[in-house]
């Protein structure tokens, strides 16, 4: 009797898949080593339980595509002296800028996801070419001393953005402003909100890494939030989503920059608090010394952003239920200096259920580079996806 054959698929067909395979397995090679500076091949293979063997393999292919390398040996112990995994010094760049409302910083991070070669400005204007033109000589200048390696410019904006356009910002006085001009070619352009920038370098590599539904607040200029459900912002259905800032929580005859009524941040943030402060400098610096000093005659509008603090957190809790809330900007000040008022405001606006039993709060780990960090995360999350990587092997050597 004659055996049947089973169908084989095509020989392309298995290279395709096996390549495939190797190259998810390559993605979350870069992610342990964003998430664990220092970890080492044969860490690598525990954690993705994988045989030394296989992970040996794979980063000697990793290797020769330019992808991660390994430093010089070092020895730990009787053992062996190991090697820990970074990123090629010929791999891929990602170009991270962050425009506020007084200036600009721009970095550039391999897939380990470190920060170099930090440049940083005021603006000179606030016109949209004023404010754009310098930031795109510098990435210009960055890209092109580094050809062929930049696979992403990201950028974190004080603004509402919605498809790689900044809608509205109050803080730059900006409409429609297109940021395609800092876009290099051949190369993708991100843009997201600083907020929602500083959430997602939290959850990844801050104070809620591990948290599995992570809200961030921070106050700056105005009040800023961003929410990270399973490792992943929450953008809403056009990118709008946690603008918490325009909550009408304040009050109602006031008319904010966005041009709503009784928004947050007439009555939160550095602007408003340093009219009540009676202060000229309304930088997070500068108000923030005053909050420091605790003079007893700043007592008073102290701690009434710390109960709005307070007040707008737990409205935020109720409807987002985190595991953790990490605070940034003034925020952590307002709270340890009227710390009374601010809890008071939470406990009292949170639901019954939830006093009991409330998410941790706790200050932002990655302080003024959060933001960066996060626009570095959000590119990495194409740049060294199993599809990223295969097209950065793809073009090959010759590129670069």
């Amino acid at each position: 009797m004659a055996r049947r054959r089973t169908a084989q698929p095509p020989a392309a067909q298995r290279r395709s898949t096996a390549e495939q395979l190797r190259w998810a397995l390559a993605a979350d090679v870069c992610a342990l080593v964003r998430r664990s500076p220092g970890i080492t091949r044969a860490q690598v293979a525990r954690e993705l339980r994988i045989s030394t063997g296989t992970a040996a393999d794979l980063v000697t292919k990793m290797r020769r595509a330019a992808v991660l390398t390994e430093g010089e040996p070092v020895p730990h112990g009787r053992g062996r002296p190991t090697s820990a995994l970074t990123a090629h010094p010929r791999g891929p760049l990602i170009i991270a800028v962050e425009i506020t409302a007084t200036g600009w910083r721009m970095v550039s991070a391999g897939l380990d996801g470190r920060l170099t070669a930090t440049v940083s400005a005021p603006h000179r204007g606030r016109g949209p070419d004023d404010v754009l033109a310098p930031i795109r000589r510098a990435v210009i200048a960055e890209a092109n001393g580094r050809p062929g390696r930049v696979r992403a410019v990201s950028v974190a904006v004080a603004a509402t953005v919605r498809e790689g356009t900044v809608v509205q910002s109050s803080v730059l006085d900006w409409d429609q402003v297109s940021l395609t001009p800092l876009a290099v070619p051949d190369t993708a352009l991100l843009v997201a909100n600083d907020a929602t920038c500083e959430a997602l370098a939290e959850s990844r590599r801050g104070a809620s890494r591990g948290a599995r539904s992570a809200l961030h607040l921070t106050v700056l200029t105005g009040v800023g939030g961003g929410l990270v459900l399973n490792g992943a912002p929450v953008f809403g259905a056009t990118g709008l989503a946690m603008e918490v800032g325009h909550l009408p929580l304040g009050d109602p005859k006031a008319v904010c920059d966005c041009g709503a009524r009784g928004c947050w941040d007439t009555v939160l943030g550095t602007r408003p608090l340093a009219g009540r402060l009676r202060a000229d400098d309304d930088s997070a610096a500068g108000v923030g010394a005053i909050i420091a000093r605790g003079d007893p005659a700043h007592r008073p509008a102290i701690e009434a952003a710390s109960a709005s603090l307070g007040s707008g957190l737990a409205g935020l809790i109720n409807v987002t239920d985190p595991d953790v809330v990490t605070l940034g900007g003034i925020g952590p000040l307002l709270r340890a200096h009227s710390p009374e008022a601010f809890e008071k405001a939470l406990t009292n606006g949170l639901m019954r259920c939830l006093r009991g039993n409330r998410p941790r709060i706790v200050i932002g780990e990655l302080g003024a580079d959060a933001a960066l960090v996060g626009a570095i995360e959000a590119a990495l999350d194409e740049v060294a996806s199993p599809a990223g990587l295969a097209a950065w092997a793809t073009q090959g050597q010759s590129d670069r």
